[in-house]
């Protein structure tokens, strides 16, 4: 296959190749382009196939490399199946999953993947596949039970920099923007005032309608300049599930992406970081357990009662 981008050589980082990456496609093209970027990296590609190869492989649970990255932008009901196997499979021995799909198909496959924290990306481009690589990368070590020498770990760093910078270099025409590296200080590290809300309250949040016109009156901007400009998808994602929690409906993970005003793949890594940093939680529906949700969680639900509190009668002037 032709390419037109050059990888740098990476023959000194030979004990890169001890970390193993498995490939599941369904378009040849694309696994093999998915092939090129992880070996052009460093890594060593350890199964590869179609999504059928994946389904067989995550059932009969051989050997996979130590991180799996898939590429489903359909989904029936075997493939989701076997990506719940692979989700527990990955949990189990502490395998990294890259998994790529589409807006149609996200709240299937978030649902299907409820135990192995996998990065889940939405259409993306090489740049964010690459980038994903390397953030599951630095989490190898805490996910495997075998401990990594000092050396292993310098590797790991070492790569994880090479291949940030290899997806900046694939970014060139396509301008998307790189995550902020994993170790870096989460930019949620707030706590809920001592004054506010118990978790039982919410005595200072206004009514839901008074959420939704300041997000509609947000939205407005968009329309006359350009909607990157006002881009927070944190805050737009806790407006929206704030006036959720008190309208008594649950949101999708695609409800909320679309929420955010951000594309889904970043609006992904945020939920991921909001998560992590406990303003966000995962629940299962009761009546389907195919389908999950997103929702504050108490810590996150005290903050904006304490926030609309101190504002007062001036929230519904808030954009």
């Amino acid at each position: 296959m032709n390419s037109n981008f050059s990888y740098d050589n990476h023959e000194d980082d030979l004990s890169v190749s001890r970390i193993g990456v498995s490939v599941f496609a369904e378009r040849p093209s694309l696994r093999e382009t998915m092939q090129e970027d992880v070996t052009g990296a460093g890594f060593r590609v350890t199964e590869t196939g179609n999504l059928m190869r994946l389904v067989d492989t995550a059932e009969a649970g051989p050997a996979l490399g130590d991180i799996v990255m898939v590429d489903c932008p359909l989904v029936d009901a075997a493939l989701l199946a076997g990506l719940a196997r692979l989700d527990l499979v990955a949990a189990r021995k502490g395998l990294g999953l890259v998994i790529s799909t589409s807006v149609d198909a996200l709240d299937d496959v978030f649902a299907a993947l409820d135990q192995s924290q996998p990065q889940i990306l939405v259409a993306p481009s090489r740049t964010e596949r690459l980038v994903a690589l390397g953030q599951v990368m630095t989490q190898l070590p805490q996910r495997r039970v075998r401990e990594l020498s000092d050396e292993d770990r310098l590797v790991i760093l070492r790569l994880t920099q090479q291949i940030t910078e290899i997806g900046e270099k694939l970014s060139g025409l396509s301008g998307g923007a790189v995550p902020k590296p994993v170790g870096q200080p989460s930019a949620f590290r707030f706590d809920p005032p001592a004054s506010a809300a118990s978790s039982e309250s919410v005595a200072g949040l206004p009514d839901a309608r008074i959420i939704r016109r300041i997000i509609r009156n947000r939205q407005l901007r968009g329309r006359f300049l350009n909607p990157e400009l006002f881009a927070d998808p944190a805050w737009d994602m806790l407006l929206d599930l704030t006036a959720a929690h008190l309208e008594k409906v649950r949101v999708s993970v695609t409800s909320l992406c679309i929420a955010s005003g951000v594309p889904p793949t970043t609006a992904l890594r945020w939920i991921g970081q909001m998560t992590d940093a406990g303003l966000l939680k995962r629940v299962e529906d009761d009546q389907d357990r195919r389908r999950a949700f997103i929702v504050l969680t108490d810590k996150a639900r005290d903050a904006m009662a304490a926030y609309f509190a101190e504002m007062g009668n001036t929230a519904h002037r808030l954009v």
